[in-house]
Parts: C-alpha cells; structure tokens; sequence
C-alpha cells in the first residue's frame, strides 16, 4: 500500500527521492530508477534528436506544472470515466487504473488455471518478479532512448503486466483503462505484454479523463513481445480531454512466424507524440499497423513511425489515415529499415490525410532505409482537402451537408475499419468519427 502525502514533483531530486519512498520494490527496480533519473537529468541538457521533434514545439509544455498523486483513489472510481470501449463488449479480464494507481482487476478463473497473467504491473513485480525483471524495458522499450523514455522509466506508475504461457489461447478479448480524475496529475503507465511460443491474445486499452477541462500528463511506454508462432492482437485508443500532453514510447518485437496486429487511435489531447517502433526479429514475422487520427480546434497530434525488418522473409504494412479539422495540425515521419540479413522483406508504408479547412495543416513524411537488394518496400502519402463537387452531389440526393460530411469522412476511414480484426474496435472508432464531426446520429 502507497502511503500518502503530498504531491510529487517530477523534475526534482527532491520529487524523486520522494516518490521512491512510497514505493516498496526490489533493489534491482529502486536501481534502475535511479539510473534512468540520472539519465533523464543530463539528458535534458541536450538537444532532441532533430529528425524526430524538429516539427514539434514544445515551449508549451512545462512539466513542472505537473505532479504525480501519491493519495490512493477511492473504490469504484474507475466507473467515472465515459469509456470508449469498455461497454461494447465482453471481456475475459479487465484492468483499470486511475492517476497511476489500480483500482481494479480481474481475470476468468479459466485463464489462471491456463497459467494466464493479467494484473496491474506492480502487482505481477511483488508476484512474478524474475518475469517481469526479464522484460520490463530490457528488449523494447529502452531507458536511453530520449528524454521522454528515460523519464518514464524513472517514474512509472500503474500500468498492466500480461502473460501468455506457450500455446495459450486467450478468446476473448482483454480490457485496459487508464484514467486520470485529478487536475495537473501525471500518468506515466506502462504496459508490458510478453507472449511465448504458439500463444494467442488480444488487448484492448484506452484511455480517458474524468473531467473535460482538467490539465493532465501522460508520459507512457508500451512493450509488445510477440514470441515464435504467437498471435498478438493489441489496440490502443487515446482519447484525453483536450488539455493533456501525452508522450508515448511504444515498441512491438515479433519472432518467427509470430504475428502482430496494432491498432492506434488518436482523438483526444492538447498534444501528442508517439513513438512507435515495429521490429520484426525472426524469419517470417509479420506485422499489420493501423492507425487512425482525428484532430480538431487547436490539437496537434504527432507520430514518429518505424518498421524495422532484421530476418528474412519478414512482412509489414502499415496504414494511417488522419483528418484534421479548424486550426489543428498533425505530423507523421515514418521509416522502413531492412538490415543487410533481412532479404526477401515485403514492406509496405502508406499515410492519407483529409484536410477539411484551410488552417489546418498536415506534415507527413515517408522514408526507406535499405542495406538488402532482394527486397520488396513501398511507400507514399497524400494531403488533400473535401472535394465541394461530391458535397453538392450528396445535397442535391437530399442528404444534408453534415451528413454528406460525415459519409465522406467515414468513408475516408473505412480502409483502414476493414483491415481490423475486432468487431468493437470497428465499432467504437466508427462511432468516434462522429462525435469528432460534432453529431452522434
């Protein structure tokens, strides 16, 4: 149990020594926070690499305006949040955390027999710790990555922990809720997801705020380890009021003829960057990653992708399709590498963008680093605004122009709907797409 007191900083030596005292973790863990706090520290005296944040302006950004909540949430106060997902469907276990603390957790008696772990990540430390100290931002998820990854490692708080033992198939689906309830927290959550060999999951996990005006941080990382024959199938939606800062670092890692489907959707925030890498380690692995993004008023959302190929025989593609709306921008820098081993690699890298009024603004840059020459690598992006004629069309069959708007739109998006393997995912993000247009008929 978390003692509580005050609010924690976050940039200062102080904040950190006392944040490591209301926590109760092996030597190994208190050391390797340590470590990635010194690292956060001189790491912060030096420039961000420039390919990745030279489109992105931070000067709004002040993380000392934000503070960790040491106070343990109440009982049931994870039914406060307006979830996206989690009404949709039935679930096999659910998760929830609110300002970094779990509130709770729950897992079908069928799956622990299985051998089956799903918790918060604090939780699987005090229970399964040479497990999670194998994996934990070990194989993914690196503390020296940037700034922003060594400040997560120093702090995170809550997060969920999954396990699959070999051959495991895990039908229906997982749920994950974070949440934030209070002004000016922080949530530095991580999810750690280790499949073994020949197993089978799939993950769902969003994100919300109990209050639509309260400044919040999120300062996340996600690490998705898909062994040899395993099936992965891991869905993230963010959807923070418009007043959070999220940050994310977020890596997949596939085996031989392991599978990864990820799914990322972005509809809330002030502003957003993630950084998400795909690494496909092991002959025949394969990777499909969609993303969809809507960004209206003011909100920048931002994407830093990477497909790294280093075995042969290996298959990615990935699809973002992002509308942007009234004053509000978003960037996406993607990269396909393939190493000199990783011959017979078939990679695909595709970024659309809807512009529907003219302060809006799109930055989208695809990018090819290749070192084999039996190879298969595409990519592309296209910028375009609503065309009027197909508007007017639309009207003069009697729909009306909101209407007409919303087709268009859901029709953009539909390529990407139909890649996803999850009913509700569909659904929700369907759904989603009209609110964000300002109607819910």
């Amino acid at each position: 149990m978390q003692t509580a007191m005050p609010q924690i900083s976050l940039i200062t030596s102080d904040g950190f020594e006392s944040f490591l005292e209301t926590r109760h973790e092996p030597d190994w863990l208190t050391q390797r926070r340590r470590d990635a706090f010194a690292l956060y520290q001189s790491l912060c005296e030096t420039e961000l690499e420039p390919e990745e944040y030279r489109r992105i302006d931070l000067r709004l950004f002040r993380p000392d305006s934000y503070h960790l909540v040491s106070q343990q949430p109440e009982a049931g106060q994870a039914n406060q949040f307006s979830t996206l997902m989690e009404h949709r469907g039935e679930f096999g276990g659910s998760v929830a955390h609110t300002d970094g603390h779990p509130v709770r957790s729950h897992l079908e008696p069928e799956l622990i027999e299985q051998g089956v772990i799903f918790c918060d990540l604090s939780e699987a430390i005090s229970k399964h710790e040479e497990l999670v100290k194998e994996y934990l931002m070990t194989k993914a998820v690196l503390p020296d990555a940037d700034r922003f990854s060594a400040w997560h490692a120093a702090f995170w708080t809550g997060g969920l922990f999954l396990y699959a033992p070999r051959n495991t198939s895990i039908e229906k689906p997982l749920h994950s809720l974070i949440g934030l309830a209070t002004a000016k927290a922080a949530d530095c959550s991580h999810t750690l997801v280790v499949l073994e060999e020949g197993a089978d999951a799939t993950l769902l996990e969003e994100t919300a705020c109990a209050n639509e005006k309260d400044a919040g941080l999120h300062v996340g990382a996600v690490e998705l380890i898909v062994a040899a024959e395993a099936r992965l199938r891991y869905v993230q939606l963010q959807n923070w009021n418009d007043s959070v800062f999220h940050f994310a670092h977020q890596c997949g890692r596939v085996e031989r003829d392991g599978s990864l489907q990820w799914t990322v959707g972005s509809l809330g925030s002030k502003f957003s960057h993630i950084h998400q890498d795909v690494m496909l380690d092991g002959k025949g692995a394969d990777a499909q990653v969609n993303g969809v993004a809507f960004a209206t008023g003011r909100q920048k959302l931002s994407f830093y992708t990477s497909q790294w190929h280093k075995a042969p025989n290996t298959h990615s593609d990935l699809l973002y399709k992002e509308v942007v709306r009234d004053r509000s921008r978003m960037i996406w820098r993607g990269i396909i590498d393939v190493a000199p081993a990783a011959q017979k690699t078939d990679s695909y890298q595709r970024n659309d963008s809807l512009i529907l009024s003219n302060d809006a603004r799109v930055d989208a840059i695809p990018g090819l680093k290749i070192e084999a020459d039996d190879v298969r690598c595409t990519h592309g992006a296209t910028a375009g605004q609503v065309d009027e004629e197909q508007i007017l069309y639309c009207m003069s069959r009697g729909i009306s122009q909101d209407e007409a708007m919303h087709m268009i739109v859901n029709g953009f998006f539909q390529q990407v709907f139909d890649r996803i393997s999850v009913e509700i995912v569909r659904e929700t993000l369907s759904q989603s797409v009209q609110t964000k247009l300002g109607f819910n008929n």
